[in-house]
């Protein structure tokens, strides 16, 4: 399949699931929604082996049929959260904050009572576009930085959505940085996620699952250099189908070091949050994401 067929088949497909999807009630559409991920991993051997490696680096204590049963629960996961993002294309503040719960979110007030802003360090855990678009409904002045999709057609709906309940959306680059910062100057909370491994924008080699993975250290320096707090919280999704954040006190600035040093002390304390969030909530992350892509240049036996 040529790339253009593909983005086509891609954005129509979403087009369909928004259309149908956003008009029915999620209870109709998750099983749904469930099987066509369960199929999509069905087919796709790649991603079902990625997984499968992943799966196996940060849990080498579980056997192969605990292992499926994590891939299997991860498919469920995203079929829902499939399912959830069509819920969010007509839901209504009500709706949203009904469905999902907030613990600690006092952290990002007072952060952003402090006049300099406040930064949540988060992942691909849960339904992350949900944790988005609650902040939002509880009236946290929220700027994600997110990359920008190879389809402009996706691209743009994917940014109406994010900006359906007041979030502010900029793409990362150059300019991402003076954008941020200009958020963090008007008193805005910036929403990083900093679970994945981009070998394009900075970062640096923290613990992860006992296994270094190059991890995005731009929120820990934009932490640093606007002087304002750093929080991990994330969202995930409890039994009964409604949803959980919670927000965690601040980060600990190192007070010795260099800029870099504290950078990556910080940085590997966000990630150990991450790290624990995956370990509580395994099926609700993303196993098929590369995550140890990039190695250490003086690593050896790999």
């Amino acid at each position: 399949m040529d790339r253009a067929t593909r983005d086509n088949l891609v954005y129509h497909t979403l087009r369909g699931i928004l259309a149908v999807g956003s008009r029915l009630p999620l209870r109709l559409t998750r099983f749904p929604a469930r099987i066509l991920t369960r199929l999509a991993l069905k087919f796709s051997k790649r991603e079902r082996k990625r997984m499968r490696d992943n799966i196996a680096i940060a849990f080498p204590e579980l056997d192969e049929k605990q292992r499926d049963q994590i891939m299997r629960g991860c498919a469920d996961h995203l079929g829902r959260v499939l399912a959830e993002i069509a819920w969010l294309w007509r839901a209504d503040t009500a709706d949203v904050e009904r469905m999902c719960e907030i613990e600690g979110i006092e952290y990002l007030f007072d952060a952003l009572e402090g006049g300099r802003g406040g930064i949540l360090a988060t992942g691909h855990l849960g339904n992350w576009e949900l944790l988005n678009a609650r902040l939002g409904v509880a009236g946290v002045p929220i700027t994600v930085a997110v990359r920008e999709l190879d389809d402009t057609r996706v691209d743009d709906l994917v940014t109406t959505l994010r900006s359906r309940f007041g979030s502010e959306v900029i793409l990362r680059g150059i300019s991402a940085g003076r954008q941020l910062i200009r958020a963090l100057g008007k008193g805005r909370g910036v929403g990083l996620l900093i679970d994945q491994d981009i070998p394009s924008i900075p970062g640096v080699f923290v613990p992860f699952f006992n296994r270094l993975a190059w991890t995005p250290s731009g929120a820990a320096m934009l932490a640093l250099r606007a002087r304002c707090p750093i929080m991990p919280g994330f969202i995930h999704r409890k039994p009964d189908g409604t949803h959980k954040i919670k927000v965690y006190p601040p980060l600990k600035v190192p007070e010795e070091g260099s800029l870099a040093e504290k950078v990556e002390v910080m940085t590997a304390e966000a990630t150990a949050a991450v790290e624990w969030q995956v370990r509580a909530w395994p099926e609700q992350w993303v196993w098929m994401h590369r995550r140890w892509r990039t190695r250490p240049e003086n690593e050896s036996g790999e």
